[in-house]
């Protein structure tokens, strides 16, 4: 009809509500101990074994977390912030090539404390849709600020990329989980990975 208002489609998304106490509780307990068992067992733990623990049933821990790169993405939280903060507290250092490299040592050393989180890390990366490129892409972000610091800086070739290093900080991270009679291998890998990025700069 002739001077009628069109209706507006909202596509905006509810905001989403509050959790109650008791599944507030629930969450807390069920990262607690996952956090308690990924880092005794590895990331593969039975999360059956993680749900009577936290004194849930199965379907409770499902609720809160469809599955397991949902769990691991929540219990990576805490090393996610500390990594970002570092991030940060790197982006102003005098030797931008060694911050960059300091940072991805950073990484290493979070993701050695949980067996498992490495490769799923790196598997993360390849795929968008996983819970846990929650924790990829806020690391890409800021490790790609670090590089092009120290690109700009001169002190690291033009063609490396953030992705390329992301990999191989997570490659180096799985080394080092397989190698547990050799506590230095990480520190000699990111000694090379040091060299690597400034080699063709100074040659």
């Amino acid at each position: 009809m002739a001077g009628a208002i069109p209706m507006e489609t909202s596509t905006a998304q509810p905001p989403a509500r509050p959790m109650r106490a008791d599944a507030r509780r629930n969450h807390d307990r069920l990262v607690g101990e996952a956090r308690r068992s990924f880092a005794e067992h590895g990331t593969d733990a039975s999360l059956e074994d993680i749900a009577r623990r936290a004194g849930v049933g199965i379907g409770t821990l499902y609720r809160h977390f469809p599955n397991r790169d949902a769990l691991m993405n929540a219990v990576f939280q805490d090393a996610l912030r500390s990594l970002l903060e570092r991030s940060r507290e790197l982006a102003a250092a005098e030797a931008p090539c060694r911050a960059l490299v300091d940072w991805l040592g950073a990484i290493v050393t979070h993701a050695g404390e949980y067996r498992g989180l490495a490769h799923g890390l790196m598997s993360a990366s390849r795929n968008g849709t996983s819970a846990l490129a929650q924790c990829h892409l806020p690391l890409r972000e800021a490790g790609a600020g670090l590089l092009c610091r120290a690109q700009e800086s001169g002190s690291v070739r033009a063609d490396v990329s953030i992705d390329d290093l992301l990999q191989l900080t997570n490659a180096i991270a799985l080394a080092a989980e397989q190698s547990p009679d050799d506590p230095e291998l990480a520190e000699r890998l990111l000694r090379l990975t040091l060299r690597g990025l400034k080699q063709q700069a100074e040659g």
